[in-house]
């Protein structure tokens, strides 16, 4: 599933030099979701995250990858001290 949403994502992050680093689908709160960590070398603010969002969303209703409902929830790769 992740290469299939990279692949159709393509280069439509690039303009916020984002990455998408995994893919995850699963049961979490007893919801179905679906969660997809993006990344980069700086830190990656909220804004850049619903824009990536945004971006994201469209292309997966028109994938159609998973059948039944599900959550999408897009975050930022959290960064460690440095």
């Amino acid at each position: 599933m992740k290469e299939k949403i990279i692949e159709a994502v393509g280069d439509k992050l690039d303009n916020l030099g984002l990455i998408i680093d995994s893919v995850e689908y699963g049961v979490v709160d007893g919801e179905n979701t679906l969660t997809i960590v993006l990344d980069r070398e700086e830190i990656i603010n909220i804004d850049e995250v619903v824009m990536a969002t945004r971006i994201i969303n469209p292309i997966l209703d028109k994938l159609d990858l998973i059948k039944e409902s599900y959550t999408l929830d897009v975050y930022a790769k959290e960064k460690g001290d440095e």
